[in-house]
């Protein structure tokens, strides 16, 4: 406190003039944040805090998940505890039931309609679609609704509004982009931090811009499984780009989307919002119908859910089924209907994960142990929900599951545990790991098994995406093995080859297989491959290289804070295996034209006299076409112009030349 300082005894601190033969004291006045008296507030909380304030949390009181099941049998004082039993029975199979309540009449009679609480809107929602029209015997057929929809029934408009019919929208060739004459392949590049994205096509020698924004996307981009899309996201939601220039096809809101997935014929699109997680959970899931922009289908979900691998729902390769896994139970949903096939989940105690056949409505789930219950591996074939083939497995740690592209095997890597000798009276006790590869014959009779064991940690396996070989990186860090396998005719596998003491710890076969690298992006039709130095992972230095399958530097690309690098992927190829087979046999008889094309576009002319080079041939055999049709259609006026009926035959005489094209002498020394 300063000299001249009064303190008083509620601690505020005076002034006085200390020339004055009085104290003149002057109290230190406090800032007033009170409105004037004629202060009239006309700005509401929704323009001030309208993004907070629509987040708020509402109070339901559990109403979200009460479904009332109505059609239920009217009994007695007598026989209302079986008739409870039955009912809890049969709706305890979509989620735990909190509370039951069936009212009654003045005669204690049940008046036909009960109401059930799950644990969470998702197992109610479940139950209404499952049981809505389910027949308990002949006379009684259930009518299951949502309790938070009665409202929405009651405000049903007495006449019928036929909806109105939209214009067609012509969204233009969404796979121009496979028409390109040289068959080069395009690419997206996030960078300057995210605040810009590009798309280029991947001409030579310099690469084609397709399209760039600025702020195109506020996370990362996604390419749809066939490249028919390109999913940018957004506060609001998800939006799709497609078609010549990649314009705005589609949006989806879901407010605050953090993961995505396709499934595999680009039919259906599914976001997952962290966001709704807190405010909305039965909403935290949604999948939509990609070319109607509508929902098909929400789910539950809430913070736990981040714990589960992405993607939660797994497609069969058609699109006509999904799956997900939860409380111990296999949740299958047909798309024609999107609810649970049979209207029942499959119950299997302890099951661990599932993978979907890539070729076949097969799907492949591992259990974990149970005290003196082994592992198991089962596949199932659907709709029929028939095992397939099993096996047993012991002192198992974990699985991962590995499908051949083609579907025709499984591969099923398992951490074992190692015991150690028992000692009397004691139990084994686990003393290390080693592991163990199943692989399924699945186009065999009986599905044989055979097995691989290796002592060593497992750092990747990775299947060839043609044939049937597999590549496995095992052993200690910092060096490691790399081992190749086939699998030969009948249910043989061999090793092919090993190399060891390697530094690797990822496997990419090229997408025709043959070729195998680490940690890089491959072009879609294997002729290229990219490095890429991303932002996310290292600040200095961002770029990406491109390379040719043979490892020749083709392109340095530097881009300031480079994020994210993908190919646009491909559908699959409408030809045949035998036109296949005819087009790489025949390889050579293209190779000469292929090599002009590729000598023309490296030479040192302008692009402006290549294109102009192009037109000219292309106009030129446009020309030479249509004179050699009007050549063929008058041939016969030709023959009867020189009063002949066939062309006669021209005898040719066959002489040899010999050219002295170059002569040189040599002064040999003596020997």
């Amino acid at each position: 406190m300063a000299e001249g300082d009064l303190l008083i005894e509620d601690g505020s601190v005076n002034k006085f003039n200390g020339n004055s033969s009085e104290a003149n004291v002057v109290e230190e006045q406090e800032p007033n944040f009170d409105d004037p008296d004629d202060f009239i507030d006309d700005i509401s909380d929704e323009e001030l805090l309208g993004d907070i304030l629509k987040n708020k949390p509402t109070q339901d009181l559990g109403l979200k998940s009460v479904i009332i099941v109505d059609g239920i049998p009217q009994v007695s004082q007598e026989r209302f505890e079986k008739l409870r039993n039955v009912l809890m029975k049969l709706f305890s199979k979509c989620g735990v039931i909190l509370k039951d309540y069936f009212p009654l009449d003045e005669n204690n009679t049940t008046k036909g309609y009960a109401f059930f609480e799950f644990e969470n809107s998702s197992q109610a929602q479940e139950a209404t679609k499952n049981f809505n029209g389910h027949k308990l015997d002949k006379h009684h057929v259930f009518s299951v609704n949502m309790f938070q929809d009665i409202d929405k029934f009651l405000n049903i408009p007495d006449e019928f509004e036929e909806p109105t019919k939209g214009d067609y929208v012509d969204r233009g060739n969404l796979r121009d982009w496979l028409q390109d004459p040289d068959c080069f392949d395009q690419y997206s590049v996030v960078y300057e931090g995210g605040d810009k994205t590009a798309v280029y096509l991947n001409s030579s020698p310099e690469p084609t811009l397709v399209n760039e924004r600025e702020f195109w996307t506020e996370q990362s981009i996604h390419w749809s499984p066939y490249g028919t899309y390109m999913a940018t996201f957004h506060k609001q939601g998800i939006a799709l780009w497609g078609g010549p220039g990649l314009p705005q096809m589609l949006k989806f809101a879901h407010e605050g989307v953090t993961y995505i997935d396709f499934s595999p014929c680009e039919n259906y699109l599914v976001t997952l919002s962290q966001s709704l997680m807190l405010t909305n959970q039965e909403n935290a899931i949604t999948v939509w119908d990609v070319r109607m922009q509508a929902v098909k289908r929400t789910f539950y979900a809430d913070n736990s859910t981040l714990n589960i691998s992405w993607p939660i729902l797994k497609w069969s390769y058609d699109d006509k089924y999904f799956a997900r896994i939860s409380n111990d139970s296999l949740y299958i949903y047909e798309t024609e209907t999107f609810s649970l096939l049979e209207k029942k989940s499959m119950k299997i105690n302890g099951i661990q994960n599932f993978s979907w056949s890539p070729s076949q409505n097969i799907l492949a789930y591992w259990v974990a142990e149970d005290q003196n219950v082994p592992a198991r591996v089962a596949l199932i074939e659907i709709p029929s929900k028939v095992e397939l083939r099993a096996k047993n497995l012991f002192s198992v740690a974990d699985c991962k599951m590995h499908w051949q592209k083609n579907g025709d095997y499984l591969c099923v890597k398992v951490d074992r545990y190692t015991k150690a000798k028992k000692e009397r009276n004691d139990a084994a006790k686990y003393t290390g790991m080693y592991y163990n590869f199943e692989l399924f014959h699945l186009r065999e009779k009986q599905i044989p098994v055979d097995s691989i064991e290796i002592k060593e940690p497992i750092i990747c396996f990775s299947w060839e995406p043609v044939g049937s070989k597999f590549a496995i990186i095992h052993g200690d860090s910092p060096l490691q093995t790399v081992s190749f396998y086939g699998i030969k005719q009948g249910t043989t596998v061999a090793l092919l080859k090993k190399f060891e003491q390697k530094t690797c710890n990822t496997l990419s076969w090229s997408p025709t297989g043959q070729f195998i690298l680490t940690d890089i992006e491959w072009d879609p039709t294997g002729r290229y491959v990219a490095t890429i130095v991303s932002y996310w992972t290292n600040k200095a230095d961002n770029a990406y290289w491109i390379w040719s399958f043979q490892g020749r530097l083709i392109r340095k690309q530097p881009l300031e804070r480079l994020c994210q690098f993908l190919w646009r992927p491909r559908p699959p190829s409408i030809l045949s295996e035998e036109k296949v087979k005819e087009i790489r046999k025949n390889l050579k008889k293209y190779a000469e034209e292929f090599d002009a094309k590729d000598r023309l576009a490296h030479s040192k002319l302008s692009k402006e006299i290549i294109a102009k080079r192009q037109q000219q041939i292309k106009e030129y055999k446009q020309v030479l076409d249509a004179n050699r049709k009007i050549w063929e259609e008058n041939h016969s006026a030709r023959l009867a112009l020189r009063g002949l009926t066939e062309e006669p035959e021209i005898e040719y005489e066959e002489e040899e030349y010999e050219i002295l094209i170059k002569e040189e002498t040599i002064e040999l020394e003596n020997l």
